[in-house]
């Protein structure tokens, strides 16, 4: 049997068809287990920023434009995608999700690489490379987020009608 990714599960159409005629146990689990998905993608997305905020002040410092070290500059640099923007934004449920050890996916090896550790050493190329890797990583990873966030309102629409139907209880949705 060949194991499938939550995702998958997903964003087959299946998982949001004829939801009406489910049992509200399995529709709970279902928005749990994508409310789940979504914090994860959050989570990667998060630690992507980060890493491309680290890259931009690198670059920034050797263009003469930055005269303190990044370890001076860190808590900065690290904090200044926490002001909002643009783009929508979700209360997360947890802050580091549990993440799956068994398969080392390809976003698991992008934020694995240990490039951080030898930014000084890297050559301009080098960082470009490693910028386009992120930033191909971030976009994909927004991607599967965005088509989460709508399984997930979906879901959560399926749950409203029902309380206000007063065909469920209020309980944790």
């Amino acid at each position: 049997m060949k194991h499938r990714r939550r995702i998958d599960i997903m964003l087959e159409p299946e998982f949001v068809s004829g939801l009406e005629t489910l049992d509200l146990d399995e529709l709970r689990d279902r928005k749990r287990m994508a409310d789940e998905v979504e914090t994860e993608l959050s989570y990667y997305r998060r630690l992507l920023h980060g890493r491309l905020d680290l890259l931009s002040f690198e670059e920034r410092r050797r263009r003469g434009e930055e005269q303190r070290s990044l370890i001076e500059a860190l808590p900065e640099v690290l904090g200044a995608g926490e002001s909002g923007g643009s783009g929508r934004s979700r209360v997360p449920t947890v802050f580091a999700p549990d993440l799956p050890d068994s398969q080392r996916r390809e976003i698991d090896q992008i934020l694995g690489d240990d490039f951080l550790t030898r930014l000084p050493d890297l050559s301009d190329e080098e960082i470009a490379q490693i910028r386009v890797t992120l930033e191909e990583a971030e976009r994909d990873i927004s991607s599967q987020r965005k088509a989460v966030q709508q399984v997930v309102d979906t879901l959560h629409a399926e749950l409203l009608r029902r309380y206000k139907q007063g065909a469920a209880d209020l309980t944790i949705i």
